[in-house]
């Protein structure tokens, strides 16, 4: 499915099981999933299919820059996913709703739930990527990137200026996003590590369940275990043996742990 949101077309699905249900967007059984950095509602499948057949309507859409919907036009920043998520609520007319969010999607959900959290019914951080810490090569990487994107530009004239670009990324910035990214997504992936979110975690009054594997590697458990202490009543939920992308590697086990903590 299709829909404009502040000028940008969004693309989402909705998952209803049975299908044959006339029911739409439902009060109380209605969940809301967003997604994580370069990811897509196509990954979510399982998890939403799993959770539809508990008797819920999931919707998950394609965040602007990703999937199936528009590229950004500018560089954003979780202001901006924050003003396009509104107008996403606000146009399917979503209310109490429980809201889910992944990674990137994650820290979103967080800020979302401070800002409207008459609207949420429950709130579900899953390896949320709210915590940026302020040390060492962290703190200067918006900097660090920029300087050595500028460095590189200048060696466009080589005639495998390419593979240099990719072997410079690859063995001095190693695990980052930013090599992959293309157009505003690379800025807007800066603006987006240089915000720590850490600090609004304790304004969240929304009842939430942090779901974390034991073994993630991008935001490691210790984060899991701090954003729980920050967010008074909440409750931390750690899968054995999992690591970062509990959608794809352990659809079955997250939508469990989900719905057991529906309640």
């Amino acid at each position: 499915m299709e829909i404009i949101v502040n000028g940008i077309k969004t693309h989402y699905r909705v998952f209803l099981y049975p299908t044959e249900s006339p029911s739409r967007f439902a009060p109380d059984q209605l969940f809301l999933i967003l997604h994580g950095w370069e990811s897509n509602s196509e990954r979510w499948v399982e998890v939403a299919e799993r959770i539809s057949r508990a008797g819920y309507e999931v919707i998950v859409p394609d965040m602007p820059g990703f999937g199936k919907s528009d590229p950004l036009l500018m560089p954003w920043d979780t202001n901006r996913y924050i003003n396009w998520l509104e107008g996403f609520i606000k146009e399917l007319n979503l209310k109490d709703y429980y809201l889910l969010g992944h990674s990137f999607g994650g820290a979103l959900a967080s800020k979302m739930a401070v800002k409207k959290p008459q609207e949420i019914k429950k709130l579900f951080l899953v390896s949320a990527a709210c915590i940026r810490k302020k040390t060492g090569l962290e703190a200067n990487k918006k900097k660090f990137f920029k300087k050595i994107a500028k460095i590189i530009k200048n060696f466009y004239f080589l005639p495998y200026y390419n593979f240099f670009r990719k072997a410079v990324y690859k063995f001095i910035i190693r695990k980052s996003d930013y090599v992959h990214l293309s157009g505003f997504l690379k800025e807007t992936y800066l603006n987006i590590i240089n915000e720590d979110l850490s600090f609004h975690l304790p304004f969240i009054k929304v009842p939430t369940v942090v779901i974390w594997g034991e073994k993630d590697n991008l935001t490691p458990i210790g984060e899991g275990q701090v954003i729980a202490h920050k967010i008074k009543g909440s409750k931390l939920v750690v899968i054995a043996n999992a690591g970062h992308d509990l959608n794809r590697k352990q659809p079955e086990i997250l939508a469990e742990k989900i719905l057991e903590n529906v309640s």
